[in-house]
Parts: structure tokens; sequence; C-alpha cells
């Protein structure tokens, strides 16, 4: 699920990132609840995205 997000946010799979302050390509994911929540749900509103990379890991 993040490396699908992060994929979608690179642009054109050159591995450069969005630039700051550029729209953010719409994109689906599941929720803890294993319900689908889309950027599109959220329109209008300022979206915070937060990752965790090391949750329910070893490291």
């Amino acid at each position: 699920m993040l490396r699908k997000l992060l994929a979608l946010l690179h642009l054109q799979g050159h591995g450069e990132l969005l630039p700051v302050g550029s729209k953010a390509p719409e994109f689906s994911v599941l929720d803890h609840h294993g319900a689908t929540v889309r950027l599109a749900d959220f329109a209008g509103r300022t979206v915070v995205l937060w990752f965790y990379p090391k949750a329910d890991t070893p490291g």
C-alpha cells in the first residue's frame, strides 16, 4: 500500500518527487479498517500524509 502511494507521488516514474505545493495525483488506499479511502474524499480540505516507515517492522 505504501509503495503504491509513493509510486503515485513520483513524477512519471523518473524518481523525482512532486514539487512542494503541487497537487497530488488521485489515489486510493485501504485504511486500518480495510475501508477504501480516496484523495477525492477530502476535496476542498487540506490533507497531510504522515508515514511511519518502521511501523509494523522489527526495525
